[in-house]
Parts: structure tokens; sequence; C-alpha cells
């Protein structure tokens, strides 16, 4: 079983030293593709982040000053879901719910959160019925507003709109261009596979004359395929580390006022991505390259 496994590797490695400008290539195709997939999920979590409060078809966020009783929590959900003809659900999100939506909106900006946590407003989320009810729930803001205890209500404006239009935009687009990247990479593993079997074709007819099975022989050439895009993806997720870094230093130096804030990943998120991008990897290069070894083996 060692010596299996010896021959296994050791001819692995032989086959990419014969093929180095190949496998160079191939690792550079799969490295560009997985890090633009990578980018693209941390891209779409950005927007998550940005958009946060108002995910779920939320259209309205009343503010209640911090420290209010319960009793004037209860006063105020009770006015809110008063408006039975508008109003679907309300939600209460609490100043230890607030803290945790504030640590992910105001990551970027560590001294307006220094400022908010102190004194955090808990909120309630209010969703209306449809869109057409939406509307007249945005009309009793002013009313909403002089509720006791309340200090702020807030409605999506256009910004927001247009975030939302913009995360389908770039999140659909720089998905498709990274799946053509990946297909390149398979393809490229694909023809690496072939052209390292043809290039030993006399050595695999001589292999199989004295009893070599097909498994023995397309393993090297798989496990060529898969380390080639193991590889790519290691490389591609260092780099879409160091770019997050970058990114995320860039928006903290960002005016306060700039509304950029939520547009960063410091959750652990980026790591869980490059695990991701390890497995579709790998997947790409047994794909390409198993593909090639089947069909290539008669040489």
């Amino acid at each position: 079983m060692i010596s299996r496994l010896r021959y296994t590797f050791r001819e692995m490695w032989a086959s990419m030293s014969r093929n180095k400008t190949l496998t160079a290539a191939t690792v550079i195709t799969s490295t560009i593709s997985l890090l633009l997939f990578g980018l693209t999920l941390l891209i779409q979590r950005g927007f998550d982040n940005q958009l946060k409060l108002w995910t779920g078809g939320v259209e309205m966020i009343v503010y209640v000053k911090h420290g209010a009783t319960p009793d004037q929590i209860t006063l105020i959900q009770g006015a809110l879901s008063s408006q039975d003809t508008v109003v679907e659900n309300v939600e209460y999100c609490d100043e230890a719910c607030a803290t945790l939506v504030a640590n992910t909106l105001f990551a970027g900006d560590t001294d307006s959160l220094e400022q908010l946590l102190p004194k955090i407003p808990s909120f309630f989320k209010v969703t209306p019925i449809d869109k057409d009810s939406g509307d007249v729930l945005r009309s009793l803001k002013d009313t909403f507003r002089e509720l006791p205890n309340v200090i702020d209500v807030r409605t999506p404006d256009q910004q927001v709109e247009v975030l939302s239009q913009l995360k389908g935009f770039f999140g659909v687009r720089t998905l498709i261009i990274a799946a053509g990247l990946l297909a390149a990479s398979a393809l490229l593993i694909w023809n690496t596979i072939r052209t390292a079997m043809f290039a030993r074709r006399r050595e695999i007819e001589v292999m199989k004359l004295v009893g070599a099975t097909n498994w023995f022989i397309r393993l090297p050439f798989m496990l060529e395929g898969l380390v080639q895009g193991i590889a790519g993806a290691f490389l591609g997720g260092v780099f879409m580390l160091l770019i997050n870094r970058d990114w995320t230093s860039g928006v903290r130096a960002f005016p306060v006022s700039s509304g950029l804030e939520g547009f960063v990943v410091t959750d652990g998120y980026p790591y869980t991505v490059w695990l991701i991008m390890v497995f579709v990897g790998a997947f790409v290069g047994a794909v390409g390259s198993g593909t090639a070894a089947s069909k290539f083996l008669d040489v």
C-alpha cells in the first residue's frame, strides 16, 4: 500500500515537472478564477451587511430610546400593531440584539461604534402587508415619531433601493465571469493531463501489457489535476484575504457620512469563503483530470 502511494506521488510530481509551463498556466488560471469567485461572495456579504436592517421586506425602523422600560416598549409595540390594515408584522430587537447589528454595520468604523454602544437604542422592524401598504406606512412616519420614547423613524430611501439593485447586478455578472474562468481552468487541466498522457503513451502501453489496472494508471494523473486545482484555490484565498484586509482598512478611513460602514466583512466569513474555494478548486481539478485520464487512457 505504501509503495503504491509512493509511486503515485512520485509519478504525479514527475509529470508536473515535465510540464512546468502548462502547470504554471493552469495554477494561475485557477487562482484568478477562484479569486474572482471568492471576491464575489465577499461582495455579496458586504451588500447583505449594508442592507441588513432592510432585509425580509422590512419597510420601517422605529428606534426606541436607550433604557426604555418594558411598559414603554409594550406601549410603542401596541401603537405599531394597531395599524393592522397596513402592518403585517412588528418585530422587536432589544439592546443586545441592536449591539450585534451595530457590530456588523459599523465594522469598518470603530470610532462611531464606540460612541454608539454605551447608549445604543433598541428598535422595531415594521413589515407592511404589501408594497402599496408600505407607501401608507411611510406616510405615518411623523405619527410614529411622536410616540413616547421614540427617537427616530426611518424608511428605505432611494439610495437603499439602488444598493439592492447593485447587489443583483454585480452578483450575477461576477459569478458568470467566475464560472467562465473556472470552466477555462477545467479545460486547461484537461489539456495538461492529455498532454502528459500522450507524452507517456509508450510507458502506459507497457504498464497495461504487464497487467496494470486502469485505476493504477489513472491515479497519478488525476492527483496531478487535483493538486493544481487546490494550489490555485490556496493562492486565490491568500490574495482574497489580502484584498479584503486592504479594503477594510480603506473603508475605515472613509468619512462617517459616506454610508459605507457596512461594506466590510470581518466576522470570519472570508475564511469560510477560502474553504469553499478549496472545495471548488478540488472539484474542478478532479473533474478536469478525471475526464482526461478516462478519455485518453488508450493513447
